[in-house]
């Protein structure tokens, strides 16, 4: 049997989040699973809650030490993690 219209999975996948509008939302997954692998573990156990607002990335800490240094670095952290997430999600951040 001859298959006339063979495509990858991946392709089929892109069309899959294109056509259901589910971009924004994995972009945003992306940004917060970035948020773990790019700033460590000592971060990542640091840090209380972590949300995107209206393209506001507010994190909660437990750590006022960590917030001070990542309030110093907030401006490459935010491009780090708009790449990583492959679009631009965030457009500041909020450490608390």
């Amino acid at each position: 049997m001859e298959r006339k219209s063979e495509k990858k999975i991946g392709s089929l996948l892109d069309e899959f989040i294109r056509a259901n509008h589910l971009e924004k939302g994995l972009a945003e997954y992306r940004l917060k699973k970035a948020w773990n692998e790019l700033l460590g573990l000592s971060v990542s156990k640091a840090t209380q809650s972590l949300y995107i607002r209206d393209g506001i990335l507010f994190v909660k800490l437990y750590s006022s030490v960590l917030r001070n240094e990542l309030t110093m670095l907030k401006g490459d952290i935010l491009v780090r993690l708009n790449e990583a997430a492959g679009r631009d999600v965030i457009n500041d951040i909020i450490i608390k």
